[in-house]
């Protein structure tokens, strides 16, 4: 079974490609909520061509102004992407569909 480790702060998921996009994630939510999704995430996208910077916000003030309704909840490039702790298949499919309409 393979393992996903967690993105450290400020480090840069296939920071090796620097001609695949940058996308900017912050997670919105409860911090163990949080740390499940992010390795989801690595797990759901290491194998995609673009790059990722992930941060987290755990706090629930900060989340209620940036208009979060669900926990945790990802934010790509500063606008709502993904709601719920989803599996990583499903985020393997959404950055899929994303990609194909982004270029």
């Amino acid at each position: 079974m393979e393992t996903c480790a967690e993105l450290g702060y400020g480090e840069i998921l296939n920071a090796s490609h620097p001609q695949w996009p940058l996308l900017e994630g912050v997670i919105y939510g409860d911090a163990t909520l949080s740390l499940k999704l992010a390795k989801r995430l690595v797990c759901g996208v290491k194998h995609l061509p673009l790059r990722l910077r992930l941060t987290t916000v755990t706090d629930t003030l900060a989340a209620i102004e940036a208009g979060v309704t669900h926990d945790p909840t990802l934010f790509i490039n500063g606008k709502p992407f993904i709601e719920g702790l989803v599996a990583a298949e499903t985020l393997t499919a959404v950055f899929e569909k994303y990609l194909k309409e982004s270029l």
